[in-house]
């Protein structure tokens, strides 16, 4: 599977994965997550100007698409029924994972790119994304307690540590 920035030409492709990612979530038990329009077309055109938009091809085809970046994640300052594993900083962030629906491995690709980059990883999940969670852990990662989007939703957090 090839990875590459996400351009403004990808965004048709990159919100149709979201609309295919929101139904996947809603009939797999989990209808609150992402909503009705989670993420907003003007949050994944940010994403793409600022740099941190990654799309996932194979054979040509846009296949799935994640947010990555170095830094600090400001949702992740505050962490309640727990602890981060490490307090590596810069570390690396993913959110917004989404695939075709048919496509296999989409979301190890993600997560392997992001741990060849930072050698330590941050994700938050709902509570009610059981498929995701099952993923996280089977990749590596561990619960680490819970965070609060800026909105003040609750979300699960993980981090995966090389090694």
């Amino acid at each position: 599977m090839n990875i590459r920035k996400s351009t403004s030409q990808d965004l048709p492709q990159i919100l149709n994965l979201y609309k295919i990612a929101r139904e996947f979530m809603k009939n797999n038990g989990n209808p609150n997550q992402w909503e009705d329009r989670y993420p907003e077309v003007s949050t994944v055109e940010n994403d793409v100007k600022q740099g941190i938009s990654y799309v996932c091809e194979e054979n040509g085809k846009i296949v799935g698409t994640f947010v990555f970046f170095m830094g600090e994640d400001p949702t992740y300052r505050v962490i309640e029924n727990g602890a981060w594993h490490s307090d590596q900083k810069p570390y690396g962030v993913i959110h917004r994972v989404a695939s075709d629906g048919e496509t296999k491995g989409v979301t190890r690709a993600a997560f392997t790119f992001g741990m060849e980059r930072s050698g330590y990883l941050r994700i938050d999940t709902h509570r009610d994304n059981k498929p995701m969670q099952g993923a996280l852990k089977k990749f590596g990662f561990q619960e680490c307690g819970i965070i609060h989007l800026e909105r003040g939703d609750e979300r699960i957090a993980f981090d995966c540590l090389k090694g």
